[in-house]
């Protein structure tokens, strides 16, 4: 245990807390038990860090990953036992996938230690571990997604710009959007994010930020869906095959038959790869409304996950149209159900239609259709029912 505190205070100590993701607050509840997913790279491991930097220096904490070799022959149930009756009260878990049957001993810790926090994170595909414990009525989950372009901007100009609700932006986007252009070039922040800002690692340097990205798609494919979703290790070349087709293609109507004759992979395999890759938060299935993405079913539309992943995987090569629709779906699908619809390019919350596009778009393609909104590229302010795409960018 004693290594494990010296890598723990020395990690803390050099946490950065210049720039606190607002998420921090999901950290502060009261409750003995939360649990943070996501993708890799987001910053789930910086956040929890960050949260006993700033608020646990005078409380008896220890932060712990379960990718450390000590958790391949001792019981993380064990060693935390031993942490209570040594003082311990916060006890921060990173990387829970790594270890078997992580979900059963947080149960049994959770019900045995009454007096513990547990802060944990883990990958996207969590809830896909096999045989895990109910952790239903014991856990507060949360998903930590990449960077917005509001916290982009906020970070790279040293603004403070406020999370924005979609209904102020379809109401009132002339006057929030003036708000930002008097103080930043949004256009211009716009372009840079799409490129390389939506995962925190930007900070840590641009030149070698599409490498660390490509770095992360490999992890993802190679171990974490292997690890998580149970796929043998031997097909994962065949999973990796399918990925850079729909990286090729993205967005597209997928056609599962062709699919599987292109990757030598069944039909029914083919849907469990595309759940797998959505579910890594590798791309995004649009779905038409009232039908949710499982294994089972056949998404409408295929994304990429983010524009940043566009970049990684094309390069220069990038459809500017598909980047523009690839950013609105991502940065409304946060906090609000995105569904395809024949009238436009997306329904939100099964009330709102959109149609994403270039400056000069006209309104033909949504001409009578009622709550039907133009989300225009390269523009600075709207007008009416045409607002800027950027804006889009501010929902959290």
């Amino acid at each position: 245990m004693r290594n494990l505190i010296e890598i723990s205070e020395k990690l803390v100590e050099l946490t950065d807390i210049t720039y606190v993701r607002p998420q921090i607050e999901w950290l502060q509840q009261s409750g003995r038990l939360i649990g943070i997913k996501g993708s890799r790279g987001v910053g789930k491991t910086t956040l929890l860090l960050q949260y006993a930097k700033k608020y646990l220096q005078k409380e008896p904490y220890l932060y712990i990953s379960l990718d450390n070799l000590y958790f391949t022959d001792n019981k993380l149930v064990d060693f935390t036992d031993e942490f209570v009756k040594n003082g311990g009260k916060f006890l921060l878990i990173d990387e829970v996938h790594h270890y078997p049957g992580w979900s059963l001993e947080l149960k049994n810790i959770y019900d045995t230690q009454q007096r513990l926090k547990i802060l944990y994170t883990g990958s996207s595909l969590l809830h896909l571990t096999k045989g895990r414990a109910d952790l239903s009525r014991r856990s507060l989950n949360y998903t930590l997604p990449g960077l917005s372009l509001r916290e982009y901007i906020n970070i790279t100009e040293n603004t403070e710009f406020p999370v924005l609700s979609l209904s102020g932006i379809l109401t009132s986007h002339l006057v929030l959007a003036k708000k930002i252009w008097t103080m930043v070039k949004p256009i211009k922040k716009y372009k840079e994010y799409i490129e390389l800002g939506y995962y925190p690692f930007f900070l840590e340097g641009i030149d070698y930020y599409r490498k660390k990205l490509m770095e992360v798609i490999l992890q993802v494919l190679e171990s974490d869906i292997p690890l998580i979703a149970g796929v043998n290790i031997s097909h994962v070349h065949k999973l990796k095959q399918l990925f850079h087709i729909i990286s090729e293609s993205a967005p597209f109507k997928p056609n599962i038959e062709k699919l599987s004759e292109r990757t030598g992979i069944s039909r029914n395999t083919v849907k469990d790869y595309l759940f797998y890759l959505a579910q890594a938060l590798l791309i995004n299935s649009l779905t038409v409304r009232g039908k949710g993405i499982s294994r089972l079913s056949k998404p409408e539309k295929i994304f990429m996950h983010n524009p940043n992943l566009m970049y990684a995987l094309a390069g220069s090569m990038v459809d500017t149209g598909n980047l523009r629709e690839t950013f609105f779906f991502n940065q409304l699908s946060v906090k609000h159900l995105v569904n395809y619809t024949p009238q436009g390019d997306f329904v939100v919350d099964n009330q709102w239609i959109f149609e994403v596009g270039g400056k000069n778009k006209t309104r033909k393609q949504i001409q009578g259709v009622e709550n039907a909104f133009l989300a225009l590229d390269n523009i600075e302010t709207g007008y009416q029912n045409e607002i800027p795409l950027w804006l889009f960018g501010f929902l959290y």
